[in-house]
């Protein structure tokens, strides 16, 4: 992936033609945003870092816990019939849906 990451955020990297400069966002951020650019990599990638350590410190002066853009929960919805046979999968194998799909996504996403 090209992505930037830092302090466990993820941020983009697009680029602007008409402005000659890099940008992006942090991603997965729906209700807070924190935006970036550069002219060059470094520029893009000193941004992004500055753009989180502002973030962090206004949510401590704040008192208010960061929001992180990806929690580790989710909702799948998934057709009954494959969702049977997960829970059977699971059942016979002395774990969890959750075990299993976990282990599923650790293995497509190599982790």
């Amino acid at each position: 992936m090209n992505n930037l990451e830092y302090k466990g955020y993820y941020g983009s990297i697009e680029y602007n033609k008409e402005e000659k400069c890099l940008y992006g966002k942090v991603l997965g951020m729906a209700k807070d945003l924190i935006s970036y650019e550069g002219i060059t990599v470094e520029e893009l990638e000193n941004d992004f870092k500055a753009g989180i350590d502002s973030y962090l410190e206004g949510c401590a002066e704040l008192g208010i816990k960061p929001r992180k853009g990806y929690n580790g929960v989710f909702n799948v919805r998934i057709p009954p019939a494959i969702h049977s046979r997960i829970a059977i999968f699971a059942e016979t194998h002395g774990t969890s849906i959750n075990a299993v799909v976990r282990e599923k996504l650790e293995r497509e996403f190599a982790l």
